[in-house]
């Protein structure tokens, strides 16, 4: 976890908040498990492993919580279930989110680092004079994997670089 336990235990007691184990907990698997957009279920069955006694609708307020302190973003990708990733300003950082590619054949989804966005955020601004403070992009297609077991199935024998 990039953030220590203390400088956590510090961020909740500014807001007034419990220390709790619980929480901890819950901060713990998700800044464990970065490269994954986890559901609260998901997190549950983590947590639970090493706090058995905890119920999912605990959880679900932990995560609620952590989205108010900022910590926690949620992430709708289409699938019908809501997920949960650490947000840059767990690190301290204010950059925007990363992206999303999405797989309309497997599903997997892929994060893209890359934000092209900031000459039209400006734009906006500057036109309209509305502040852009966050975007969400989702791009729709086929994964490498996918392309390359398509182009096997069609048997058409010409390779193509992916």
């Amino acid at each position: 976890m990039s953030i220590s336990k203390e400088n956590f235990k510090k961020m909740l007691r500014e807001k007034g908040l419990k220390v709790t184990n619980q929480r901890l907990l819950v901060l713990e698997v998700l800044a464990d498990h970065r490269d994954k957009h986890m559901t609260a279920e998901d997190i549950y069955d983590l947590v639970k492993e090493d706090y058995p006694d905890i119920g999912l609708a605990t959880i679900y307020r932990t995560v609620q919580l952590f989205r108010k302190m900022q910590l926690v973003d949620r992430i709708n990708l289409d699938d019908g279930c809501l997920r949960y990733e650490i947000s840059d300003l767990f690190d301290g950082e204010t950059k925007h989110h990363h992206h999303h590619l999405i797989c309309k054949t497997c599903g997997k989804v892929i994060p893209f680092e890359e934000d092209l966005l900031d000459e039209l955020e400006r734009l906006i601004e500057k036109e309209t004079g509305f502040l852009v403070s966050d975007h969400e992009l989702k791009f729709y297609g086929q994964c490498e994997e996918c392309l390359k077991k398509q182009h096997c199935i069609s048997g058409t024998g010409t390779h193509v670089e992916v």
